[in-house]
């Protein structure tokens, strides 16, 4: 009899804490439930006048913010040496200093500068004498006086001094000499050599004394006129951007000041990272850029297409946006995403819901309203 009541004592005490450990379980699940879905009687929705919609494809003025910085066109940059070697007798110049075409960038000199005028003068010499010669062969041979084989041995010498002298003037000017100046008189060991374009000075690789090769490169010089911006574009928007596009932007030594550029064209190549460049002229004045300089632009689109929503089917809830999707009958389900820009009462949807997804394109605060103060 003892062992009996007992064994019923342990039968209680087993049901007691079942019983507990079931209410902890329906306690632990209701709290797990989700809190972003909110369910409504038919009589609610008609109260709160919701309507249900989806993604509409529209035509808006798309801005894209991309980052890039100031680049100057190949043509712009130039980087000097010189045809023929020589020793640097003169060399001012620094990083920065500005140039002007045709201004003098070093004087270098070598005996190679002195022979190459002689060989111009000896040269421009024969050619006079056998001009002269293969002018007399020629009249001798219309008198039929000289042979042919003269005359024509005549019109070879003639014709490969004329070529000769041709190719040694190239040299000269190659060198910055002009050939029709040069005269016996004027033979220089030296040359003034000077700059091809007008910029400031970039790069030196000189000094006096220093001898340099043809292959080397003596200054580099770069033109500011014509800078450009280098913008970088992910893949995705890059096919909705078309020459003539508009562009501003700002740089961060002058984030009061405003740049305005268009699209010049867009480099048809993706790179590893998914993006590809976009050149821009700069329209405005450049006063204050400098290559290599980072900006921050926005390029306007021209009527692009998108995926866009009432603005009142868009809440607001802790900084974020947010829809309300249908996922059953008078049950929806509040979904974050990011919208974009707003245009006539519409805000484009970049990220979050598909087209297919039906969604509360009115009075959508209202399920707000309602789904927080069920949550408190």
């Amino acid at each position: 009899m003892k062992t009996r009541s007992i064994l019923y004592a342990s039968l209680l005490v087993l049901a007691a804490c079942s019983t507990k450990v079931e209410k902890e379980n329906v306690t632990e699940k209701k709290s797990s439930e989700p809190t972003n879905s909110v369910t409504l009687t038919k009589a609610q929705i008609d109260l709160a006048k919701l309507t249900i919609g989806n993604l509409a494809s529209m035509q808006m003025q798309k801005t894209i913010k991309v980052n890039g910085f100031i680049d100057v066109p190949p043509q712009n940059m130039m980087s000097v040496s010189i045809p023929m070697g020589g020793y640097v007798k003169k060399a001012n110049l620094i990083p920065g200093d500005k140039v002007s075409k045709g201004s003098v960038l070093a004087v270098l000199e070598d005996a190679s500068y002195i022979s190459l005028q002689q060989d111009y003068l000896t040269a421009k010499s024969k050619l006079v004498f056998l001009e002269a010669d293969y002018n007399r062969q020629k009249a001798l041979n219309a008198s039929k006086t000289s042979s042919d084989r003269q005359f024509q041995l005549a019109t070879s010498e003639y014709e490969s001094q004329k070529y000769l002298v041709k190719s040694l003037s190239e040299k000269l000017q190659l060198m910055g000499m002009v050939p029709a100046q040069l005269n016996e008189n004027n033979i220089s060991k030296s040359i003034s050599f000077k700059s091809p374009i007008s910029g400031y000075v970039t790069k030196v690789n000189v000094n006096a004394g220093k001898y340099v090769a043809p292959t080397d490169v003596l200054f580099e010089i770069m033109d500011p006129s014509d800078l450009h911006a280098r913008l970088i574009v992910f893949e995705n928007d890059a096919t909705a951007i078309k020459s003539g596009n508009k562009v501003t932007f700002t740089v961060n030594n002058k984030s009061d000041k405003t740049y305005d550029a268009k699209v010049h064209l867009v480099t048809p190549n993706i790179e590893n990272e998914r993006t590809t460049e976009v050149h821009c002229d700069v329209v405005t004045s450049n006063t204050g850029l400098f290559p290599g300089t980072f900006v921050n632009a926005q390029i306007q689109l021209n009527d692009a297409t998108v995926s866009a929503l009432p603005a009142a089917s868009i809440v607001k809830w802790q900084n974020k946006s947010y829809v309300f999707v249908e996922r059953a009958s008078l049950t929806y389900e509040m979904v974050p995403v990011v919208a974009g820009m707003e245009s006539k009462g519409m805000i484009e949807i970049i990220s979050g819901i598909s087209v297919d997804q039906k969604v509360v394109v009115a009075n959508a605060y209202t399920l707000l309203m309602k789904l927080k103060n069920s949550s408190e």
